[in-house]
Protein backbone atom coordinates (compact mmCIF):
# COMPACT_ATOMS: atom_id res chain seq x y z
CA UNK A 1 0.00 0.00 0.00
CA UNK A 2 1.13 3.43 -0.78
CA UNK A 3 2.03 5.47 2.04
CA UNK A 4 -0.23 8.61 2.71
CA UNK A 5 2.25 11.14 2.21
CA UNK A 6 3.73 9.91 -1.03
CA UNK A 7 2.80 11.37 -4.07
CA UNK A 8 1.94 8.92 -7.49
CA UNK A 9 4.77 9.37 -10.04
CA UNK A 10 3.08 10.16 -13.55
CA UNK A 11 4.91 11.82 -16.44
CA UNK A 12 7.15 13.80 -16.12
CA UNK A 13 6.85 17.79 -16.17
CA UNK A 14 8.74 20.72 -17.40
CA UNK A 15 9.41 21.32 -14.03
CA UNK A 16 10.92 18.55 -13.05
CA UNK A 17 13.31 18.86 -15.94
CA UNK A 18 13.88 22.09 -14.38
CA UNK A 19 14.77 20.78 -11.16
CA UNK A 20 17.07 18.05 -12.62
CA UNK A 21 19.25 20.27 -14.95
CA UNK A 22 19.19 23.12 -11.90
CA UNK A 23 17.94 25.88 -14.25
CA UNK A 24 14.59 28.13 -14.36
CA UNK A 25 11.40 26.66 -16.05
CA UNK A 26 11.32 29.53 -18.63
CA UNK A 27 15.17 28.14 -19.53
CA UNK A 28 13.63 24.77 -19.78
CA UNK A 29 10.66 25.99 -21.85
CA UNK A 30 12.98 27.72 -24.22
CA UNK A 31 15.10 24.93 -25.06
CA UNK A 32 11.91 22.67 -25.33
CA UNK A 33 10.20 25.41 -27.98
CA UNK A 34 13.68 25.76 -29.76
CA UNK A 35 13.44 29.43 -28.99
CA UNK A 36 16.66 31.26 -29.84
CA UNK A 37 19.61 32.59 -27.16
CA UNK A 38 20.11 29.81 -24.84
CA UNK A 39 23.59 29.26 -24.27
CA UNK A 40 25.26 25.92 -25.43
CA UNK A 41 26.26 24.54 -22.07
CA UNK A 42 22.13 25.08 -20.66
CA UNK A 43 20.60 23.63 -23.88
CA UNK A 44 22.98 20.68 -23.18
CA UNK A 45 22.01 20.06 -19.42
CA UNK A 46 18.33 20.42 -19.97
CA UNK A 47 18.37 17.80 -22.67
CA UNK A 48 20.01 15.53 -20.29
CA UNK A 49 17.33 15.97 -17.72
CA UNK A 50 14.92 15.48 -21.19
CA UNK A 51 16.56 12.35 -21.41
CA UNK A 52 17.23 10.87 -18.26
CA UNK A 53 13.25 11.64 -17.23
CA UNK A 54 12.13 10.73 -20.56
CA UNK A 55 10.04 13.82 -20.32
CA UNK A 56 8.55 14.64 -23.57
CA UNK A 57 6.31 17.54 -24.26
CA UNK A 58 2.69 18.11 -24.79
CA UNK A 59 2.10 19.09 -28.55
CA UNK A 60 -1.47 20.35 -28.05
CA UNK A 61 -0.19 22.26 -25.11
CA UNK A 62 2.24 24.38 -26.60
CA UNK A 63 -0.20 24.50 -29.16
CA UNK A 64 -2.33 26.69 -27.09
CA UNK A 65 0.23 28.32 -25.64
CA UNK A 66 0.85 29.74 -29.58
CA UNK A 67 -3.39 30.93 -29.95
CA UNK A 68 -3.21 27.69 -32.11
CA UNK A 69 -6.09 25.32 -31.77
CA UNK A 70 -5.64 21.50 -31.17
CA UNK A 71 -3.28 19.13 -32.77
CA UNK A 72 -5.23 17.65 -35.75
CA UNK A 73 -3.81 14.56 -37.47
CA UNK A 74 -5.28 13.22 -40.82
CA UNK A 75 -4.65 9.42 -41.44
CA UNK A 76 -5.34 8.89 -45.17
CA UNK A 77 -5.69 5.27 -46.17
CA UNK A 78 -6.78 3.05 -49.45
CA UNK A 79 -10.38 1.58 -47.92
CA UNK A 80 -11.39 2.14 -44.40
CA UNK A 81 -13.77 -1.47 -44.83
CA UNK A 82 -10.77 -3.24 -44.80
CA UNK A 83 -10.24 -5.09 -41.70
CA UNK A 84 -6.20 -3.83 -41.59
CA UNK A 85 -7.34 -0.53 -42.04
CA UNK A 86 -10.00 -0.52 -39.43
CA UNK A 87 -7.84 -1.80 -36.97
CA UNK A 88 -4.91 0.91 -38.27
CA UNK A 89 -7.30 3.82 -37.62
CA UNK A 90 -8.30 2.84 -34.65
CA UNK A 91 -4.76 2.18 -33.46
CA UNK A 92 -3.68 5.50 -34.47
CA UNK A 93 -6.84 7.38 -32.51
CA UNK A 94 -5.76 5.91 -29.82
CA UNK A 95 -2.08 6.75 -30.11
CA UNK A 96 -3.12 10.09 -31.04
CA UNK A 97 -5.14 10.34 -27.74
CA UNK A 98 -2.00 9.84 -25.76
CA UNK A 99 -1.02 13.11 -27.02
CA UNK A 100 -4.23 14.90 -26.88
CA UNK A 101 -4.68 14.73 -30.85
CA UNK A 102 -7.39 14.62 -32.93
CA UNK A 103 -7.61 12.56 -35.56
CA UNK A 104 -9.51 13.03 -39.35
CA UNK A 105 -10.03 10.21 -41.87
CA UNK A 106 -10.27 9.66 -45.49
CA UNK A 107 -10.40 6.40 -47.64
CA UNK A 108 -8.82 6.73 -51.00
CA UNK A 109 -10.22 3.55 -52.50
CA UNK A 110 -7.73 2.82 -54.92
CA UNK A 111 -8.04 6.14 -56.75
CA UNK A 112 -4.82 7.58 -56.48
CA UNK A 113 -6.76 11.25 -57.95
CA UNK A 114 -8.94 10.91 -54.90
CA UNK A 115 -6.25 9.93 -52.66
CA UNK A 116 -4.15 13.87 -53.87
CA UNK A 117 -7.44 15.26 -53.18
CA UNK A 118 -7.91 14.23 -49.44
CA UNK A 119 -4.44 15.11 -49.02
CA UNK A 120 -4.66 18.49 -50.44
CA UNK A 121 -8.41 19.37 -48.71
CA UNK A 122 -6.99 18.07 -45.46
CA UNK A 123 -3.75 20.25 -46.11
CA UNK A 124 -6.34 23.33 -46.37
CA UNK A 125 -8.38 22.96 -43.41
CA UNK A 126 -5.35 23.33 -41.32
CA UNK A 127 -4.75 19.35 -40.31
CA UNK A 128 -1.23 19.84 -39.09
CA UNK A 129 0.33 16.42 -39.98
CA UNK A 130 -0.91 13.39 -42.05
CA UNK A 131 -0.23 9.50 -41.79
CA UNK A 132 -0.29 8.45 -45.21
CA UNK A 133 -0.91 4.76 -46.53
CA UNK A 134 0.35 5.68 -50.42
CA UNK A 135 -0.97 4.62 -53.54
CA UNK A 136 1.18 3.09 -55.89
CA UNK A 137 0.98 6.73 -58.19
CA UNK A 138 3.71 9.16 -58.13
CA UNK A 139 3.89 11.02 -54.99
CA UNK A 140 6.51 13.74 -56.34
CA UNK A 141 4.00 16.63 -55.98
CA UNK A 142 3.95 16.30 -52.48
CA UNK A 143 7.32 18.48 -52.06
CA UNK A 144 5.45 21.33 -52.60
CA UNK A 145 3.95 21.36 -49.41
CA UNK A 146 6.93 21.92 -47.50
CA UNK A 147 4.99 22.63 -44.76
CA UNK A 148 3.45 19.68 -44.23
CA UNK A 149 4.46 16.82 -42.10
CA UNK A 150 3.72 13.53 -43.37
CA UNK A 151 4.47 10.31 -42.08
CA UNK A 152 3.95 7.35 -44.15
CA UNK A 153 2.56 3.50 -43.13
CA UNK A 154 2.75 0.20 -44.95
CA UNK A 155 4.51 1.40 -48.02
CA UNK A 156 7.43 3.72 -49.46
CA UNK A 157 5.46 6.32 -51.38
CA UNK A 158 7.19 6.27 -55.11
CA UNK A 159 8.40 9.39 -56.35
CA UNK A 160 9.54 10.68 -53.04
CA UNK A 161 13.01 10.44 -51.42
CA UNK A 162 13.37 11.10 -47.79
CA UNK A 163 10.06 10.61 -46.08
CA UNK A 164 9.54 9.02 -42.61
CA UNK A 165 7.86 5.59 -43.29
CA UNK A 166 6.85 2.80 -40.76
CA UNK A 167 7.15 -0.51 -42.22
CA UNK A 168 6.38 -3.81 -41.93
CA UNK A 169 9.36 -6.34 -42.00
CA UNK A 170 7.68 -7.93 -45.47
CA UNK A 171 10.51 -9.41 -47.10
CA UNK A 172 10.75 -11.37 -43.99
CA UNK A 173 6.94 -12.13 -43.92
CA UNK A 174 6.98 -13.63 -47.31
CA UNK A 175 9.74 -15.87 -46.64
CA UNK A 176 8.46 -17.40 -43.18
CA UNK A 177 5.56 -18.16 -44.80
CA UNK A 178 6.82 -19.51 -48.16
CA UNK A 179 9.88 -21.59 -45.87
CA UNK A 180 6.56 -22.44 -43.16
CA UNK A 181 4.80 -24.42 -46.68
CA UNK A 182 8.35 -25.91 -48.57
CA UNK A 183 9.18 -27.57 -45.00
CA UNK A 184 5.59 -29.56 -44.98
CA UNK A 185 6.59 -30.84 -48.27
CA UNK A 186 4.88 -28.60 -51.05
CA UNK A 187 7.19 -27.52 -54.33
CA UNK A 188 4.01 -25.87 -56.32
CA UNK A 189 3.10 -22.96 -54.29
CA UNK A 190 1.39 -20.00 -55.56
CA UNK A 191 1.14 -16.39 -54.93
CA UNK A 192 -1.96 -14.62 -54.69
CA UNK A 193 -1.22 -10.82 -54.92
CA UNK A 194 -2.49 -7.43 -55.77
CA UNK A 195 -0.44 -4.35 -57.18
CA UNK A 196 3.19 -5.22 -57.23
CA UNK A 197 4.00 -1.41 -57.75
CA UNK A 198 2.96 -0.86 -54.31
CA UNK A 199 6.31 -1.45 -52.25
CA UNK A 200 4.48 -4.16 -49.34
CA UNK A 201 3.40 -6.10 -52.10
CA UNK A 202 6.48 -6.10 -54.07
CA UNK A 203 8.48 -6.94 -50.97
CA UNK A 204 6.31 -9.80 -49.89
CA UNK A 205 6.27 -11.53 -53.35
CA UNK A 206 10.77 -11.08 -53.16
CA UNK A 207 10.20 -13.10 -49.87
CA UNK A 208 8.54 -15.70 -51.42
CA UNK A 209 11.17 -15.91 -54.35
CA UNK A 210 13.78 -15.80 -52.12
CA UNK A 211 12.69 -19.24 -50.05
CA UNK A 212 11.96 -20.96 -52.99
CA UNK A 213 15.45 -20.06 -54.32
CA UNK A 214 17.00 -21.14 -51.00
CA UNK A 215 15.01 -24.45 -51.30
CA UNK A 216 16.15 -24.96 -54.92
CA UNK A 217 13.11 -24.53 -55.88
CA UNK A 218 12.45 -22.73 -59.60
CA UNK A 219 9.66 -20.04 -59.59
CA UNK A 220 6.75 -21.28 -61.66
CA UNK A 221 5.57 -17.72 -62.99
CA UNK A 222 2.11 -19.61 -63.80
CA UNK A 223 1.07 -20.09 -60.12
CA UNK A 224 1.94 -16.20 -60.22
CA UNK A 225 -1.18 -13.99 -59.78
CA UNK A 226 -0.91 -10.36 -59.15
CA UNK A 227 -3.70 -7.35 -60.07
CA UNK A 228 -5.92 -9.41 -57.53
CA UNK A 229 -8.11 -6.56 -55.70
CA UNK A 230 -10.94 -8.13 -53.50
CA UNK A 231 -11.88 -11.82 -52.82
CA UNK A 232 -14.53 -12.56 -55.78
CA UNK A 233 -11.77 -12.13 -57.89
CA UNK A 234 -9.31 -14.19 -55.99
CA UNK A 235 -11.71 -17.19 -55.93
CA UNK A 236 -11.86 -16.82 -59.56
CA UNK A 237 -8.50 -17.35 -59.91
CA UNK A 238 -8.09 -19.61 -57.32
CA UNK A 239 -10.21 -22.19 -58.84
CA UNK A 240 -8.37 -21.36 -62.48
CA UNK A 241 -5.24 -22.57 -60.88
CA UNK A 242 -6.15 -25.56 -58.71
CA UNK A 243 -8.20 -27.11 -62.43
CA UNK A 244 -4.59 -26.65 -63.91
CA UNK A 245 -2.98 -29.83 -65.33
CA UNK A 246 -0.45 -29.67 -62.60
CA UNK A 247 -2.31 -27.82 -60.22
CA UNK A 248 -0.55 -25.98 -57.00
CA UNK A 249 -0.33 -28.20 -53.78
CA UNK A 250 -0.81 -24.78 -51.55
CA UNK A 251 -0.87 -20.66 -51.70
CA UNK A 252 0.62 -17.61 -50.18
CA UNK A 253 -1.46 -14.68 -49.91
CA UNK A 254 -0.05 -11.51 -49.33
CA UNK A 255 -3.12 -9.65 -47.87
CA UNK A 256 -6.04 -10.74 -45.93
CA UNK A 257 -8.61 -10.17 -49.03
CA UNK A 258 -6.81 -12.79 -50.97
CA UNK A 259 -6.76 -15.51 -47.93
CA UNK A 260 -10.81 -14.53 -47.66
CA UNK A 261 -10.87 -15.00 -51.73
CA UNK A 262 -9.08 -18.63 -50.72
CA UNK A 263 -11.36 -19.82 -48.42
CA UNK A 264 -14.47 -18.67 -50.79
CA UNK A 265 -13.13 -20.95 -53.42
CA UNK A 266 -12.17 -24.07 -51.21
CA UNK A 267 -15.68 -23.85 -49.89
CA UNK A 268 -16.95 -26.18 -52.80
CA UNK A 269 -13.80 -28.01 -53.72
CA UNK A 270 -12.77 -31.76 -52.84
CA UNK A 271 -9.24 -30.47 -52.59
CA UNK A 272 -7.42 -29.52 -49.20
CA UNK A 273 -4.30 -27.26 -50.67
CA UNK A 274 -2.41 -25.54 -47.67
CA UNK A 275 -2.38 -22.15 -46.94
CA UNK A 276 -0.62 -18.99 -45.71
CA UNK A 277 -2.39 -15.72 -45.32
CA UNK A 278 0.03 -11.97 -44.83
CA UNK A 279 -2.44 -10.70 -41.96
CA UNK A 280 -4.60 -11.58 -39.46
CA UNK A 281 -8.49 -11.17 -39.72
CA UNK A 282 -11.48 -11.77 -37.62
CA UNK A 283 -12.54 -15.36 -37.48
CA UNK A 284 -9.34 -16.32 -38.59
CA UNK A 285 -8.80 -18.84 -35.81
CA UNK A 286 -12.81 -20.43 -35.75
CA UNK A 287 -12.33 -22.28 -39.62
CA UNK A 288 -11.49 -25.22 -39.60
CA UNK A 289 -8.95 -25.95 -40.01
CA UNK A 290 -8.00 -22.01 -38.68
CA UNK A 291 -5.95 -19.45 -40.95
CA UNK A 292 -2.47 -20.04 -40.63
CA UNK A 293 -1.62 -16.53 -40.69
CA UNK A 294 1.92 -13.98 -41.03
CA UNK A 295 0.87 -11.54 -38.12
CA UNK A 296 2.36 -8.15 -36.57
CA UNK A 297 0.94 -5.55 -33.79
CA UNK A 298 -0.62 -3.00 -35.31
CA UNK A 299 -0.71 -0.36 -32.61
CA UNK A 300 2.91 -0.93 -33.01
CA UNK A 301 2.62 0.20 -36.66
CA UNK A 302 0.60 3.10 -35.36
CA UNK A 303 3.03 4.25 -32.10
CA UNK A 304 5.69 4.44 -34.20
CA UNK A 305 3.88 6.70 -37.01
CA UNK A 306 1.89 9.16 -34.43
CA UNK A 307 5.90 9.03 -32.61
CA UNK A 308 7.76 10.00 -36.11
CA UNK A 309 5.25 12.93 -36.17
CA UNK A 310 5.63 14.49 -33.23
CA UNK A 311 9.56 14.47 -32.95
CA UNK A 312 10.41 15.99 -36.82
CA UNK A 313 13.66 15.52 -37.99
CA UNK A 314 15.62 17.18 -40.34
CA UNK A 315 17.04 13.41 -41.59
CA UNK A 316 14.45 10.83 -43.30
CA UNK A 317 13.83 7.58 -40.74
CA UNK A 318 12.96 4.16 -41.41
CA UNK A 319 10.86 1.87 -38.86
CA UNK A 320 10.73 -1.55 -39.63
CA UNK A 321 7.88 -3.50 -37.15
CA UNK A 322 8.59 -7.05 -36.90
CA UNK A 323 6.49 -10.23 -37.94
CA UNK A 324 5.63 -13.81 -37.22
CA UNK A 325 3.85 -16.68 -38.17
CA UNK A 326 1.03 -18.09 -36.36
CA UNK A 327 0.30 -22.06 -37.15
CA UNK A 328 -3.28 -22.43 -37.20
CA UNK A 329 -3.86 -25.59 -38.78
CA UNK A 330 -4.19 -24.36 -42.95
CA UNK A 331 -0.06 -23.68 -43.21
CA UNK A 332 0.56 -27.33 -41.64
CA UNK A 333 -1.53 -29.47 -44.35
CA UNK A 334 0.65 -31.80 -45.93
CA UNK A 335 0.68 -32.08 -50.02
CA UNK A 336 -2.12 -34.52 -51.56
Amino acid sequence: MERSGARKRGKPTMADVARQAGVSLKTVSRVVNQEPHVRASLQQRVQAAINALGYRRNEAAARLARGATMLTLGLVMENISNEFYSRLAAAVESAAAGHEALVVFGSYEESADKERMLIESMYARGVDSLIVVPSAADHSWLAEYAGLTTVFVDRVPPGLDGADVVLLDDVWGGRIATEHLLARGHRRIALISDDDGISSVHDRATGYRAALAGAGVPADEELVVRELYDPGRVSGEVTRLLDLPSPPTAFFATNNRAAIGILQALRERPERPAYVGFDDFALADVFNPGVTVVRYDTARLARAAVDLLLSPSPAARRIKVPVELVPRGSGELPPA
